[in-house]
């Protein structure tokens, strides 16, 4: 929709041109204008807003009345309902024989009173955390560690392999199997084994598990 200033301008480079000896046709076609929009906007000598806007238009003949609308916010406020979405609303009404207004109306009244929200106790989604995310760019910066069940001697029966290795280089650093699955034997007895076979220094490692959670031993 064209603003009344853009409209004197447009008219007004056209007009000029045209009296310059350019073709009407091709100096509409410049601005993408049609040369029917052109006349239509100067057949009376003054050019004017888009009457479009401001056009009365009938309303709907099925539009619903104040007393309606009232009636539906009433019927969504009931306790068996004030939790539930309109299409839940609407379906169940239905069931008893009752039809007030379809879903789409629901959500226009429940709009205009805002009341479009989380119905009832329902708590709002919540943005997760991303994921913590590591590099491994060089050797024994980066190491992982997880737990394998390995079939035990009779059926049913497991033995646990704690397993440490660097990310970078895919080499085991540590290993040890044992008959029960514990944390403190993964993260205290495996880890403080292997950390001290290296020379890291003062440099940062980082151990991670599937879990995400980070072991940062002390260095020797």
């Amino acid at each position: 929709m064209t603003s009344l200033p853009d409209r004197q301008q447009i008219v007004a480079l056209i007009a000029e041109a045209n009296r310059s000896g350019a073709r009407l046709a091709k100096a509409c076609a410049l601005l993408n204008l049609s040369v029917r929009t052109y006349q239509r906007w100067v057949t009376d000598e003054v050019v004017r807003e888009d009457q479009r806007p401001v056009v009365p238009r009938p309303e709907p003949s099925n539009k619903l009345t104040a007393k309606e609308r009232q009636a539906v916010i009433a019927l969504c406020n009931q306790p068996e309902y004030r939790s539930c979405p309109p299409a839940f609303i609407v379906a169940d009404q239905l069931d008893q024989g009752h039809y007030l207004a379809s879903e789409s109306t629901l959500y226009r009244v429940l709009h205009e009173y805002n009341q479009v929200h989380r119905r009832g106790r329902q708590k709002a989604p919540e943005r997760k955390r991303a994921a913590t995310t590591h590099k491994a760019s060089e050797p024994n910066c980066l190491w992982s560690w997880d737990i394998s069940w390995l079939p035990g001697p009779a059926c049913g029966t497991w033995y646990y392999l704690y397993l440490v290795m660097d990310v970078y280089s895919r080499k085991i650093v540590g290993h040890e199997v044992y008959e029960r699955e514990t944390g403190e034997k993964g993260a205290q007895s495996k880890l403080s084994a292997a950390v001290p076979c290296y020379a890291l220094g003062t440099r940062a490692l980082i151990i991670a598990t599937e879990s995400t959670l980070q072991y940062k031993p002390k260095n020797p």
